[in-house]
């Protein structure tokens, strides 16, 4: 187990759900905090809270791409790369999950398991689309590290 993984499961033990893990993940390579910003991304977990909806874990990756590479206020001007970022983000993911689950909806994945089995399917999801969150960032010009 490597160390990445194991801060997801010690973040997942403390209460966070799988859109805050992926951004608190993001935002610790950066060096940064942001309470804030971690608390809204609670509005994307299971599927924004219906499991019908997209599974947090892409959605967040989502919100981490669009960190580095969207918009933040009139003085700044969005990335060309993150609507490809986006695009390559969201077919790597129905591809990757959506394939071995048959979609991408959080009720898709985890249907009826429950929530010990839950907690294993969604923690190698969140392991492997940060990972792939990361890699576009990289493969775009983009330094997680934010230095």
């Amino acid at each position: 187990m490597d160390d990445t993984l194991l801060k997801m499961i010690q973040l997942a033990q403390k209460g966070y759900y799988c859109s805050q893990i992926i951004m608190l993940m993001g935002l610790e390579a950066k060096g940064e905090t942001n309470r804030e910003l971690v608390r809204a991304m609670a509005g994307l977990a299971y599927g924004c809270g219906g499991s019908r909806g997209t599974c947090g874990a892409l959605t967040g990756a989502a919100s981490l791409l669009a960190l580095y590479a969207g918009k933040g206020d009139e003085s700044e001007e969005e990335s060309p790369h993150l609507m490809m970022m986006l695009e390559e983000l969201s077919a790597w993911f129905a591809q990757r999950v959506g394939g071995r689950y048959g979609g991408i909806a959080c009720e898709a994945i985890v249907g009826q398991e429950g929530p010990a089995a839950a907690r294993h399917i969604c923690g190698s999801i969140v392991a492997e689309t940060y990972a792939k969150a990361m890699e576009l960032l990289l493969a775009h010009g983009f330094d997680p590290t934010g230095v």
